[in-house]
């Protein structure tokens, strides 16, 4: 199991001044899953700490749950980020099983 890299005390302070714009689209689902994408403003992405992005895309890498958290993206439980789409690196995808906590 991968150890969440927790934000500094300065980083938390940088990235929450953005915490009010992130954008939360609606749900959607397939037969097995819900998902949605949340939209970081493109200008949090520089205040994000280097070691929470891909060397080799140049997007986020995959965020456990306490490190999306920390960057201030607010959501019920039992949501994973499980990808991020490389032409629009400020918007992260995420899932979770149908009737989750049901």
């Amino acid at each position: 199991m991968t150890k969440p890299r927790h934000l500094t005390d300065s980083e938390r302070a940088k990235v929450l001044e953005f915490q009010d714009m992130i954008h939360y689209s609606p749900r959607y689902s397939d037969d097995t899953h819900e998902y949605r994408h949340v939209m970081l403003p493109k200008n949090m992405l520089k205040v994000i700490p280097q070691d929470y992005f891909n060397p080799e895309t140049g997007t986020l890498r995959i965020l456990l749950e306490e490190e999306w958290r920390g960057l201030g993206i607010t959501q019920s439980l039992g949501w994973s980020h499980y990808e991020t789409h490389a032409p629009e690196p400020h918007i992260l995808l995420f899932k979770r099983p149908i009737n989750y906590g049901q």
